[in-house]
């Protein structure tokens, strides 16, 4: 890896760590109750986000979580930058789940010993659709199973962001190409 990169998730952390947001919430964010980890392992399609600024302006961005081992997710989060045909830029951050918390809440780590806060707002019975939100609300990503979703299970997943604070004018709507694999799922 090289310096540049390095300084870059070193400044992510730090603006991901902070919120970027002083805005105060009367809510607290939902967390889901429990979490079935065997089952959200896999691959996610990162469909829409309040990105922090290494994702900007990411294409057919995909986060993967390996079984849990130990209460710790290796995760992989690759996307191509700038286009579909942009370099592709690969972090492997290492999720810490926290106890207590039926497995809706960690800690991801990119540099020890920063961990910034993660939670699983939203998944569906099916573990097909997931929300990841921060309470800060500075940052939340929308993510399927499948890089296409009908459009009506799109908006009930953004009108979700939208109820629980977040400036749905930061929304951006990530990019993929049509070619869909069969998403990854520990068997």
């Amino acid at each position: 890896m090289t310096y540049l990169n390095r300084l870059l998730i070193v400044l992510t952390l730090l603006l991901f760590g902070s919120g970027c947001q002083s805005t105060e919430y009367a809510e607290p964010i939902t967390t889901m109750e429990y979490v079935d980890l065997e089952r959200f392992a896999g691959d996610w399609y990162v469909l829409a986000a309040i990105p922090t600024f290494i994702e900007t302006e990411a294409f057919d961005a995909v986060e993967t979580y390996a079984p849990p081992v130990d209460g710790k997710i290796a995760t992989t989060f690759r996307y191509r930058d700038g286009g579909f045909e942009g370099p592709e830029k690969v972090y492997s951050p290492m999720g810490f789940v926290r106890e207590g918390t039926g497995n809706a809440v960690w800690g991801m780590q990119f540099v020890w010993p920063i961990k910034a806060e993660y939670r699983i707002v939203y998944v569906d019975d099916n573990y097909d659709y997931t929300i990841i939100g921060r309470t800060k609300r500075g940052y939340v990503w929308i993510m399927s199973r499948s890089s296409e979703v009908a459009d009506a299970d799109y908006q009930d997943l953004v009108d979700r962001v939208e109820a629980e604070g977040y400036d749905l004018s930061k929304l951006r709507r990530v990019p993929h190409r049509k070619i869909d694999p069969t998403p990854q799922r520990p068997s």
